[in-house]
């Protein structure tokens, strides 16, 4: 039968960005674009992703440390009509980069690993920790649904199994999270592409490929 719900949620398309993925659908698209264009392209890893948000900034927010200010910089709920919006419509970061901060939360490669209680003793650049379970995992920048406090540069979400309710199939969709209206993703370019070895680090796991459905 047909869904209950318009499962567009009465969302736009053009010029809005893509939601409701998962983080093995984003990487799939960046698969399958790195083949069309030649370039390797993936998506960022959570460090990578913050670097480019604060865009050489130290404050809460690229642009500063008042959460007064949001509005106009970024999609939220107090000023979207709780709905999302077209891309670009905010002043870009110092970075030239728009969107950093709100409309959607966007998918990074990692696994969720809570904050360790004490300051390492050594830095890690770049650091990524890689997905060996489904859930949880991380989107970052705060949404069109949510408060200053989610779209600080460092702030982070975890995804959830409550992201697939609505999904009617049995085993549940691999691509799909039906109520993550709020989720989209954004890829990254290396300016030296890597080797092999590495490229696979950034493409889905065996585990991941085993679970999509065959027919």
């Amino acid at each position: 039968t047909a869904p209950y719900t318009d499962m567009s949620f009465g969302m736009g398309k053009s010029g809005y960005p893509a939601i409701c993925m998962t983080q093995l659908s984003a990487k799939m698209y960046c698969m399958w674009l790195s083949a069309r264009t030649g370039k390797f392209y993936r998506l960022p890893t959570e460090a990578e992703w913050e670097f480019a948000c604060k865009a050489g900034t130290t404050s809460s927010y690229s642009f500063g440390d008042d959460p007064e200010e949001l509005s106009d910089h970024s999609w939220h709920l107090d000023n979207s009509r709780y709905q999302y919006q077209k891309i670009g419509l905010k002043p870009a970061n110092p970075f030239g980069l728009h969107d950093m901060h709100g409309n959607v939360w966007e998918w990074v490669l990692d696994q969720f690993v809570p904050p360790p209680s004490e300051v390492p003793s050594k830095t890690r650049v770049n650091p990524l920790e890689l997905p060996t379970t489904l859930y949880p995992r991380l989107v970052k920048g705060g949404s069109w649904d949510d408060g200053p406090e989610t779209h600080r540069s460092a702030a982070r979400m975890i995804s959830e199994e409550w992201w697939k309710e609505q999904d009617p199939q049995l085993p549940k969709s691999v691509w799909y999270h039906t109520d993550a209206i709020f989720v989209g993703f954004r890829v990254v370019r290396p300016r030296n592409v890597p080797s092999i070895d590495e490229i696979e680090k950034y493409w889905p796991s065996e585990a991941e490929i085993r679970a999509i459905p065959t027919r």
